[in-house]
């Protein structure tokens, strides 16, 4: 006989009961154990930025991956399970810049380069921890890192606390700066995930650039790229797609007189007027079409 499904289901309460199973009677741990002798297949995780709570398009990405893993888990397969954290570049930074209402490069001199680089990591621990608590909501198998432990961390380097002891994923602990922690997350000895800023990363991309500078890869040339003034670097095309939109502006055309000739004249459209001042020279060699103006006020 087949039971009787309910009609109204509380998909909240089941997923739950599900996780609270998983966690009672050890399921992850006993499907890497029951794998450990497989044949090693590597998962590497692209890394979400620890910059902010996770949003739905990161859990849907992580859903994902999470399938792609136990479909390799339940063919026998021993895996890594090693999440990332992208931990460098504008996103953290402008995020700290607005919580200190910079306005410039030149406040992150005032502040000091060291207390921002601080600011940035604390930041991005406070995020690794929530993106970890809603990663295991999701129900992501991952060798993860102790939520409560990545607080204590960001705690300490905030209060500049001269020691403290962490116990990492692997089960052992280590005592030493919130730096010297910091700077070995995720390592082998460590376990759990990695983070971009720490030294195993950061030495691994040197030496990586430093052979492909000595094999000849590596060359200084120009190109043209957009530029962000306020950031004050390129940017991405990623970056220019996300803040490129479509909308409407006034037009305006407006007519340069040629010197020594009274009846000729270049006549430029703008949207953009206040550019006009700037306007000091020509490319005399363009192809350009000339046009017949009836009335001079129509082009004046």
């Amino acid at each position: 006989m087949y039971k009787t499904v309910s009609k109204s289901l509380d998909f909240v309460t089941i997923e739950k009961q599900f996780l609270r199973f998983w966690q009672e009677n050890n399921i992850f741990s006993q499907l890497r154990e029951k794998n450990a002798h497989g044949e090693v297949w590597s998962f590497q995780d692209g890394p979400i930025t620890a910059n902010n709570p996770m949003g739905v398009h990161h859990a849907w990405g992580r859903s994902l991956k999470d399938i792609f893993q136990r479909y390799h888990a339940m063919s026998g397969r021993q895996l890594r399970y090693q999440n990332g954290f992208d931990c460098q570049g504008l996103w953290v930074e402008v995020e700290i810049e607005k919580e200190h209402a910079f306005k410039s490069k030149k406040d992150i001199l005032a502040f000091g380069m060291d207390r921002f680089v601080r600011a940035c990591k604390e930041r991005v621990l406070t995020f690794a921890a929530k993106q970890t608590e809603q990663s295991i909501r999701l129900g992501y198998w991952m060798d993860w890192d102790d939520p409560g432990q990545l607080r204590r961390l960001q705690q300490a380097l905030h209060d500049d606390l001269p020691e403290i002891t962490y116990t990492a994923p692997s089960g052992n602990r280590f005592t030493g700066t919130p730096e010297q922690i910091i700077a070995n997350l995720g390592s082998p000895e460590y376990g759990g995930s990695y983070f971009t800023f720490s030294n195993e990363n950061n030495y691994t991309i040197w030496s990586f650039l430093k052979k492909c500078h000595a094999d000849g890869h590596i060359y200084r040339g120009t190109d043209v790229m957009t530029w962000c003034p306020r950031c004050g670097t390129g940017l991405s095309q990623m970056e220019v797609a996300e803040g490129r939109k479509i909308t409407e502006h006034t037009s305006v055309y407006v007519r340069f007189p040629i010197l020594g000739r009274e009846r000729e004249a270049f006549l430029v459209w703008t949207t953009t007027p206040w550019t006009l001042t700037s306007m000091l020279m020509y490319q005399p060699s363009m192809r350009r079409n000339t046009n017949s103006v009836l009335q001079r006020q129509q082009c004046g």
